[in-house]
């Protein structure tokens, strides 16, 4: 059951229908009057094949909210429109769609869709903790180009990512190939410190590795992921997730818990280098250069590929910025792992603080699988099915 409600993303649901509709989903389309306005009801009606209800009362007959609720193995509400979003974490029953939310005994899914300033107002963030203590899912929005005109958080999932997100609960219902399977992840990156206030970093997020451990968490696998310092967490609740700020750290939780895995995507933006000594005091102005001396970190891949036994599969990312295939493929054949997944700063879209990429997966058996730009969500997908599943002897 598709419900629309008023926002200037609705003009996607014709082709969020069509793509559910192609991945075998029966769908229904409840619209707001505030939604007829931004989309035809006469369009959705023609690609869903079902009539688009938006009363709950037309003429002599109504419109049964508790069966319509009853009937859905998911309900998706996209997109939610902020004051939509408050009406439904304050169970306000004031149209068809609310009504039918409220009647819902299935999943609930809720894509977000406003402006950043609206996205980002306490109320907002007060009413989405709600819907979640509730039990809903929300699907995270998307960063770009606003209907104000500004450039920011808020803009509603691309229809590709909701229905990969739909179909990652689906696939925990119903397919779980890799239960039994251990997996560590390592994602994020990791500062080093110079001083109390100071710190040497990069602009990694850390959502490629946490993508990876929540679509591995969906087909059943028990993961563990060592994260760096973000904001960022994992979706799926049964990720086990060992938080950490130093390559240091990273490496100390990576090697105690690699021995007892069967996998290990290592897909963190780890730091090679340190500074040699640590300042107990913020370090003042007193010069005009100023002298850090480093010295290298452990490589937490290259040591993983010494523990490796033939029993365990050890994955690598490489962000690289020039002759990046030659490098990724000595990074592959020097610290023993069995892929390499490479994506390029020269390509856009790619890389950190992106909610996209495009990557090469690099096997050590000569082969080379090159996967479009599309979300990290989709990538994640994308990486796990090649390497854990299509090559599965």
């Amino acid at each position: 059951m598709l419900c629309v409600s008023g926002s200037i993303a609705a003009y996607k649901t014709p082709e969020l229908v069509r793509q559910m509709l192609k991945s075998g989903a029966e769908v229904r389309v409840i619209c707001t009057d505030a939604a007829t306005k931004f989309v035809s009801p006469l369009a959705l009606s023609t690609v869903s094949k079902n009539p688009v209800l938006h009363n709950i009362s037309d003429g002599d007959s109504w419109n049964n909210h508790v069966m319509l609720g009853r009937w859905a193995d998911a309900l998706l509400i996209a997109p939610c429109s902020a004051n939509t979003l408050a009406k439904l974490a304050n169970g306000i029953c004031d149209n068809l769609l609310n009504a039918v939310y409220l009647s819902a005994v299935c999943p609930v899914f809720v894509a977000p869709a406003m402006d950043e300033d609206m996205w980002l107002h306490p109320s907002t963030k007060h009413n989405i903790e709600r819907l979640k203590e509730f039990g809903n899912k929300i699907i995270p929005v998307a960063h770009g180009e606003l209907a104000s005109g500004l450039v920011g958080a808020g803009r509603m999932a691309e229809p590709t990512d909701i229905v990969d997100y739909l179909s990652n609960h689906f696939i925990e219902l119903d397919f779980k190939p890799l239960v039994g399977k251990s997996v560590l992840v390592n994602a994020g990156p990791t500062f080093e410190k110079i001083d109390p206030v100071r710190f040497i970093g990069n602009y990694s997020t850390g959502r490629m590795g946490i993508a990876l451990a929540d679509r591995l968490a969906t087909l059943g696998a028990e993961v563990t992921m060592v994260l760096g310092p973000t904001h960022l967490r994992a979706e799926q609740n049964t990720v086990k997730t060992i938080l950490v700020e130093s390559a240091s750290q990273m490496f100390d939780a990576c090697v105690s818990t690699f021995p007892n895995c069967d996998i290990a995507f290592l897909a963190a933006a780890v730091a090679d280098y340190r500074p040699k000594e640590m300042a107990t005091q913020k370090i003042k102005k007193t010069g005009e250069t100023l002298e850090i001396i480093l010295e290298r970190n452990k490589d937490i891949l290259a040591h993983l590929g010494t523990l490796k036994t033939t029993k365990q599969t050890l994955i690598g990312f490489a962000l690289e910025t020039e002759n990046e295939l030659e490098n990724a493929l000595k990074k592959l054949k020097a610290k023993n792992a069995d892929f390499i997944v490479l994506n390029s700063l020269q390509d856009p879209g790619a890389g950190f603080a992106s909610d996209t990429n495009k990557v090469c997966i690099l096997g050590k058996d000569g082969k080379k699988n090159d996967l479009p730009l599309q979300s990290k969500t989709s990538i994640a997908a994308e990486i796990i099915d090649y390497i854990l599943l299509d090559q599965r002897p």
